[in-house]
């Protein structure tokens, strides 16, 4: 149904529904998002250099007005209220109307997430076939590398063949999942040197689809890392579930509600979520010394599995949580979504092209079209540059690219896409 963190195809970063302001459409395609380059920072360095200082009255008069206004959004400004009751009661009509239209958003909705299941089924057999060639359980077939080969030539005409001296044997790819996600411009970010040495030994990601007549009535994918026994924890497999809501959101599609992932078993000192360090503690009574190990949380891709926790709707109007802290996990839960889309939209079914990083240049292109606008828009704002030439009136002028943790924002909401 949807359709590339850096963590691209043509889509905004779906923001889960406990965000304040946008939903998390499944069938949006996750991008990485883009950073500044030096120009970019340095205009907006200026930019901020240029802003004229506000006395503290000034600042305050600001702060309420902008509070007032803040106020006032989503309240009725009563031209409803002062029509004709003839005229609202055709309001209410078209209401109702948007009711019956919602109930078959929600069905088509239902039935692309069904159509998914089915061509995940149909999958499967290329899934088994292609992780018994990579884990070296069984080798390829002439017939498969002729049509790879094929493949390779009508992308690149200057692709040179692999000489036919050998016979293909089970000889398997080493490290092949970890090239692939070191590969995803935005997971290779989340990649440590120790988590390496901890991936090395991933051999299948796999995905399933939740049964939302058994897991808890909500709609949903489940993604599958299967390990080989390693010297970092205990578990086989590591698991993380993407939950959506029921009822699909007011874009038309299903919104994220949260998700969980495994109690990842550590071995002894082995937890790649967490720096030890040895701290030298000194008695006042006795002044004798000791050693203390403490650990404290660091980055991992291995935190993965342990996702934020939404907080409640009405946590930040109650003061349960400050404003910043609460944007800050607004970002997380935003970033931990893409990542879950992007395995299961592009590494899972073009993992080959991951590995190859083929997909990387799908990914520029599409970063390439959002470092785009329209000409339009500079010249109706008053643009400060002028053009020089004709010739450089038909490039569009670069803007500056969102935030990390947003992707791109050309999706069709009604297109219902398949694995």
């Amino acid at each position: 149904m949807s359709s590339t963190v850096p963590i691209s195809s043509n889509i905004t970063a779906p923001t889960p529904q406990n965000t304040p302001l946008n939903q998390a459409p499944i069938s949006l395609a996750l991008s990485r998002p883009t950073v500044p380059d030096i120009t970019e920072d340095n205009e907006q360095d200026d930019a901020e250099e240029a802003k004229p200082e506000l006395g503290g009255l000034e600042q305050q008069m600001l702060g309420m007005v902008q509070g007032k206004l803040a106020g006032l959004i989503g309240k009725s400004s009563g031209y409803i209220e002062s029509l004709p009751i003839e005229v609202r009661l055709s309001v209410e009509a078209l209401k109702g109307v948007q009711v019956k239209q919602n109930e078959l958003q929600n069905q088509y909705k239902r039935e692309c997430l069904e159509l998914e299941k089915k061509y995940l089924g149909l999958q499967m057999p290329l899934y088994q076939r292609r992780h018994a060639i990579i884990a070296g359980e069984s080798a390829p077939t002439q017939e498969e590398i002729d049509a790879g080969e094929q493949y390779s030539i009508k992308d690149d005409d200057e692709y040179v063949t692999v000489p036919k001296d050998n016979s293909p044997t089970a000889s398997g790819i080493p490290q092949f999942w970890l090239t692939a996600l070191r590969n995803h411009p935005g997971i290779t970010e989340l990649i440590t040197e120790r988590d390496a040495e901890a991936l090395k030994h991933l051999t299948d990601i796999r995905i399933e689809y939740l049964d939302d007549k058994v897991d808890g009535g909500k709609p949903g994918f489940k993604l599958l890392f299967a390990f080989s026994s390693n010297d970092f924890f205990e578990n086989e497999i590591l698991e993380k579930t993407y939950f959506y809501q029921e009822e699909v959101g007011y874009s038309g599609d299903f919104v994220y509600d949260r998700a969980i992932g495994t109690d990842i078993k550590w071995k002894e000192e082995k937890d790649l979520t967490k720096e030890f360090e040895i701290k030298k503690q000194r008695n006042k009574n006795t002044n004798r010394t000791r050693l203390v190990r403490k650990a404290h949380p660091t980055e991992s891709f291995f935190n993965f599995f342990s996702p934020p926790v939404p907080p409640a709707e009405d946590a930040l109007e109650n003061g349960d949580i400050e404003e910043d802290e609460f944007e800050e996990l607004e970002e997380k839960l935003e970033v931990d979504y893409q990542i879950g889309e992007d395995l299961k939209e592009k590494i899972i079914p073009r993992a080959i092209d991951y590995f190859t990083g083929k997909a990387l240049e799908y990914d520029m292109m599409d970063d390439d079209d959002d470092d785009f606008d329209d000409d339009d828009d500079e010249d109706e704002s008053g643009g400060a540059f002028e053009d020089e030439s004709d010739e450089d009136a038909d490039i569009p002028a670069r803007r500056r690219g969102p935030p990390k943790g947003a992707a791109n924002a050309n999706a069709n909401p009604e297109e219902c896409k398949t694995q």
